[in-house]
């Protein structure tokens, strides 16, 4: 079986790889024989992808995001961007996580991991089945919302500036957010951190959707 049918587009680490690779007299040679040739691309040290002409698909940068550091899950802008709430074209990929902060650059682009407290990382967290193929974590648009205020390096004083933030800063487009889940906001809220500006939130939601 070949390393594309075995994988197919998701990634896989060097290890695994070397498993499979187990007639070969030396596997780590092979591995850096099949970089070379371009059959298989290197994300990150001991993390690999099949070239997307072997799998004949583009490779998902979402499902890219959580293998490469992890446990993440996609957030802030970039989750926002996909759920079309900012006009903002995705640039940067930027994920979640408990661990520290991270920076990698890859030949798919720029994946930057933000740190939130461990008590959040379980909220509203979306897991997106894609084609019967592949899964990936994302968060839904009232958590990538909270993620994005947590780390938010100002204080908002009142209701009114959070809404000019929301607006003005952020240009988020309320009419994108279908489906709204305040249950998500409020279990943010209970936790503590935050706890007046993410307030601040959840009253703008209910009145922008008259809850």
């Amino acid at each position: 079986m070949s390393i594309a049918s075995q994988f197919g587009i998701v990634p896989f680490d060097s290890a695994t790889l070397i498993s499979l690779l187990g007639d070969y007299k030396s596997a780590k040679d092979k591995v850096s024989s099949l970089e070379k040739k371009g059959e298989i691309i290197r994300i990150r040290k001991n993390l690999y992808v099949n070239a997307p002409q072997l799998v004949h698909v583009d490779i998902s940068k979402q499902l890219l995001a959580n293998h490469i550091y992890g446990p993440s899950y996609i957030s802030f802008q970039t989750a926002l961007a996909l759920y079309g709430l900012i006009p903002e074209r995705v640039v940067t990929y930027y994920s979640a996580s408990t661990k520290r902060k991270k920076q990698f650059t890859t030949p798919f682009g720029t994946f930057e991991y933000r740190t939130i407290p461990q008590q959040y990382f379980s909220i509203g967290i979306t897991q997106n089945i894609i084609e019967h193929t592949y899964t990936y974590l994302i968060a839904s648009p009232e958590k990538a919302l909270c993620d994005t205020i947590l780390l938010y390096t100002h204080r908002i004083q009142s209701k009114k500036a959070m809404f000019e933030y929301l607006i003005e800063d952020m240009r988020i487009d309320f009419s994108a957010l279908h489906n709204l889940r305040l249950g998500i906001v409020n279990q943010c809220i209970e936790y503590g951190y935050k706890k007046k500006e993410l307030t601040f939130l959840f009253e703008i939601l209910q009145d922008e959707y008259r809850i």
